[in-house]
């Protein structure tokens, strides 16, 4: 049974649950029960007013995956916006999304080093959280006595996330709480979630994947949420085992990764697995029929491959459960949404006709913030046109062809190339740089890119010089140094063409 029946806001998912359930539980033994993490919610509520935050009013967070990311991101988005952030994020990239998001509260883990955020001016407050062994979670220092006790609305602004656009910096999507609350609810009839599933969430809480489908998805029908420190292969079946986890949601690298694992202890012999798993899922980025094939093989479970963004929150599509037919190399059937494909010039096109993927419905967001020109491109008839080329059968079923943007897509991770151009020009002996997704047989693609030099620079130190500036996973993995950069005769950079030239050479 659900808890979205009269729930405007996501901290109304809490206050529904059945209030008994155990909500959240971490594999080094803290485990809260749905009371235990509202009452913390109210908590933090209380310290987020008592510091002055009000409807609307961005609140990022720099946290692991933990119990306390999950209790300051429900309050975050109840009382203000939530803005949560990679902790892999180095300074520079914090100083961009912070002020890009306009944070009024910065919200970070004991340990972390503050001279990350030397750039801040005295208007944002820092907000140290601490965490008791018994998961009791708060601000430090901060009042957590009553408070204004307003809170944001339906229609108010619950998460801004970013996604990489393919010739810009990265653009800023405001998800509401009604888009959340309907995509909650229709992953959650997807799957027939119900109050006896527990969920293994492994996706990274900064991501929608994470905090959409592993964590409020299940919340939303009072199930339980294991939250590991991040994934690892090496325990992910005893966690399985010791918790008696129903399902967990992944990236196509990881689930790869897992089976990998399984298949070195089993040392030949075919494996399989006992569990109490009744299906697998897998989205944001796609998954080989192979790969596919193993997991069912080793678990005895249906894996569904779903189709998601962050512009939709998060799902669109899915591979139904049995008896349904899922469909290897589909990424399934609209799930509580509209798809269709549409050509360049905005005509809605047949079934089997090849164009892109155009969707409408309740969590798809209005518009981007404050970016005129992405959204003017971005959406036609009141469709989004989601940048991704695919065709639908008679069936229903979507399957994707290819990305019509240039974005690199690193196990599910949307990368800009001119992020890394822009941190490669920055090297004074680069000229010119041009970045690029290469194939990569364990995340699908790799950051690469090209350079020309103005001076000699080895390839191994450009490298370097883009981790001090980047996330580990935006940094190229190859830095071709080439003589000339192909361009258009408007000097637009071709990377399609300078990605073909390098994979042959």
């Amino acid at each position: 049974m659900s808890n979205l029946n009269n729930a405007n806001i996501l901290m109304d998912v809490i206050k529904n649950a059945k209030q008994d359930n155990i909500a959240l539980k971490t594999p080094e033994g803290i485990t809260l029960t749905y009371a235990n993490v509202l009452n913390q919610i109210n908590r933090i509520n209380n310290q987020l007013q008592n510091i002055g935050v009000t409807p609307g009013d961005r609140i990022a967070m720099i946290l692991p995956n933990a119990i306390e990311t999950v209790i300051c991101f429900i309050s975050a988005a109840s009382v203000g916006t939530a803005a949560p952030l990679n902790p892999g994020y180095k300074r520079d990239e914090l100083e961009f999304y912070l002020d890009d998001t306009d944070a009024k509260v910065v919200i970070v883990p004991e340990d972390f080093d503050h001279s990350n955020l030397d750039f801040l001016n005295g208007d944002v407050n820092v907000a140290t959280v601490v965490v008791t062994d018994e998961g009791e979670v708060s601000l430090k220092d901060v009042d957590d006595t009553s408070s204004s006790g307003v809170y944001a609305s339906s229609d108010d602004v619950a998460l801004v996330l970013h996604t990489s656009g393919t010739t810009s910096r990265p653009k800023r999507v405001p998800l509401k709480h009604s888009n959340l609350l309907s995509s909650i609810s229709n992953i959650a009839d997807t799957y027939n979630l119900n109050n006896s599933d527990v969920s293994l969430c492994v996706m990274p809480l900064f991501h929608v994947h994470g905090l959409v489908a592993s964590l409020l998805s299940t919340l939303a029908t009072s199930g339980t949420v294991v939250i590991p420190s991040g994934f690892n292969p090496l325990r992910m079946n005893q966690w399985i085992s010791d918790h008696n986890v129903t399902w967990y949601t992944a990236v196509p690298t990881m689930h790869q990764t897992f089976v990998n694992r399984i298949k070195s202890q089993s040392k030949g012999e075919d494996a399989q697995i006992n569990s109490e798993l009744r299906f697998i899922r897998s989205c944001s980025s796609s998954l080989a029929p192979i790969l596919m094939d193993d997991l069912e093989s080793i678990f005895q479970v249906p894996v569904l491959e779903a189709y998601g963004m962050t512009e939709a929150s998060h799902q669109m599509s899915s591979n139904p459960l049995p008896p349904s037919d899922r469909l290897p190399g589909s990424v399934g059937t609209p799930t509580g949404i509209e798809i269709a494909i549409m050509d360049e010039e905005g005509n809605l096109l047949e079934n089997h006709e090849l164009g892109e993927v155009v969707i409408k419905g309740k969590n798809v967001i209005d518009a981007y913030e404050d970016n005129p020109e992405a959204n003017s491109t971005a959406f036609t008839n009141g469709w989004f046109r989601t940048g991704d080329q695919g065709v639908i059968d008679d069936n229903g079923y979507l399957s994707l062809t290819g990305r019509l943007k240039e974005l690199i897509n690193r196990s599910g991770e949307k990368i800009s190339p001119r992020e890394i151009d822009e941190a490669l020009m920055d090297h004074p002996n680069v000229a010119e740089a041009v970045a690029f997704g290469a194939p990569s047989s364990v995340h699908g693609e790799e950051p690469s890119a090209a350079v020309v030099l103005s001076e000699e620079v080895s390839e191994q130190e450009l490298i370097s010089f883009v981790r001090e500036k980047l996330a580990n996973f935006k940094c190229p993995r190859r830095i071709y140094i080439v003589e000339s950069i192909p361009r258009t005769a408007t000097g637009k950079i071709q990377r399609r063409l300078v990605a073909e030239e390098l994979a042959s050479s």
